[in-house]
């Protein structure tokens, strides 16, 4: 990005911030074109302005290819039992569970057991933590993959998806915290598989909520987790990352960006006609801070971009003073001597693959994988090399017979001995 680019996006940022106190002031509606910039940005999960090439297609045939791709879209779908859990402070945590299907993954030599008045021993759970303004859809073809394979858990964070708000940040009126996002995956586990080993899998704030976890609970990761998977994120220091801007942008970005947030989120419903109304350059910023490839499937972007939009401005705002106090780089001892997994985009611009080699330095034993041409969301953007990495892991923790295979589009199979 050239400087005037840069000088561009620090004007753009103030003017964002200006627009805010005049709307604390009653000038709302002037202030809504501006503020669904500045919400475009921080949904795609980047605290930072970014200048837009001029956009060649008309806003019409746009408007009818979202329409179409909303409808037809295939991702997103898949659809387990419902079940439900409650934080400490009471906050509907909703989860679902695919369960394991005996006949997907039996192993062909199975060996005898005597269990001797003992029933038999519960299978291992995989349970799946999702990123900042997504939901647990974001591992859409890794459930296809798995699904029947292994038993699986999928969670949708406090405030996102179809979890209730967050009861501590609308009574108390106060930010969300990574320490509690740990205890609310606790609470998941809790409810959802109760007995039995577990395997986490956790991508970019879902990863942090999974440190959280053994930060919290070390008995429980001790006793129970047999495998952990660590999906573009980061045990600390975010509060560095540039977001691919120079670094006059990135601080003019930092100085007036939680002022903006805390303004826009005590006017969600007219900031949302205002995000709504700056469809365009939002696509075009998630596209983005998501992917890295130039050929990522259309109706794949549409889907990253209806998860994103989805999450409220005031969620938004909750979450985002989280990501600069978080620091779980102590935790990850918990891990050691576990199998774990760390897969990371090249080209993340929002948890830069630096994040992940740290990670891995401190495990010595973790499986680091750098994927070359992704970005932030590569279990969208590489879903069978994710999925691939990912049932390696499981193989390795037991979850799955060795025998047991997965394909890039979720049918199963089971191959004996050659």
């Amino acid at each position: 990005m050239s400087e005037s680019n840069a000088e561009a996006v620090a004007a753009a940022v103030a003017s964002a911030t200006e627009a805010a106190t005049e709307a604390a002031a009653g000038g709302w509606r002037r202030a809504t074109g501006i503020a669904g910039v500045a919400i475009g940005v921080v949904a795609a999960g980047a605290a930072a302005g970014v200048a837009i090439e001029r956009l060649t297609v008309g806003r019409g045939m746009r408007q009818k290819a979202r329409l179409a791709l909303d409808s037809t879209g295939p991702y997103g779908g898949l659809r387990g039992t419902p079940g439900k859990a409650y934080a400490e402070d009471g906050t509907e945590l909703y989860y679902e569970v695919d369960d394991l299907d005996p006949e997907a993954g039996a192993d062909p030599a199975p060996r005898r057991r005597r269990l001797f008045g003992r029933k038999a021993p519960a299978p291992v759970t995989v349970v799946f933590s999702h990123g900042y303004c997504l939901n647990q859809d974001s591992w859409h073809f890794q459930r296809a993959a798995l699904r029947g394979v292994v038993r699986a858990v999928y969670w949708d964070q406090r405030s996102h998806g179809r979890s209730g708000r967050g009861v501590a940040q609308t009574r108390d009126d106060r930010s969300v915290s990574i320490e509690e996002l740990g205890r609310d995956l606790k609470a998941v586990i809790d409810a959802a598989a109760p007995e039995g080993p577990i395997v986490l899998v956790g991508h970019s704030m879902g990863g942090m909520t999974v440190m959280a976890l053994a930060d919290a609970f070390p008995d429980l990761v001790r006793e129970r987790v047999v495998g952990v998977a660590l999906v573009g994120t980061s045990s600390g220091r975010l509060g560095e990352v540039n977001f691919g801007l120079p670094v006059a942008g990135v601080n003019a970005v930092r100085r007036v960006l939680p002022g903006v947030l805390r303004a826009l989120g005590q006017r969600a419903e007219l900031v949302e006609r205002g995000r709504r109304a700056t469809a365009d350059l939002f696509a075009g910023i998630i596209k983005r801070y998501s992917f890295a490839s130039r050929d990522v499937d259309p109706a794949v972007a549409r889907f990253a971009e209806r998860m994103i939009e989805s999450t409220p401005i005031d969620v938004v705002a909750e979450y985002y003073p989280a990501f600069n106090d978080h620091d779980k780089t102590e935790a990850l001892a918990h891990f050691a001597g576990l199998p774990v997994l760390v897969l990371a985009g090249v080209r993340d611009l929002v948890t830069p693959s630096e994040h992940s080699e740290a990670i891995a330095d401190l495990l010595p034993d973790a499986e680091l994988v750098l994927v070359p041409d992704a970005g932030h969301l590569v279990m969208l953007e590489h879903p069978e090399l994710v999925t691939d990495r990912l049932a390696d892991l499981l193989a390795r923790a037991g979850a799955v017979p060795t025998a047991a295979t997965v394909d890039g589009y979720g049918s199963t199979s089971s191959t004996g001995p050659g």
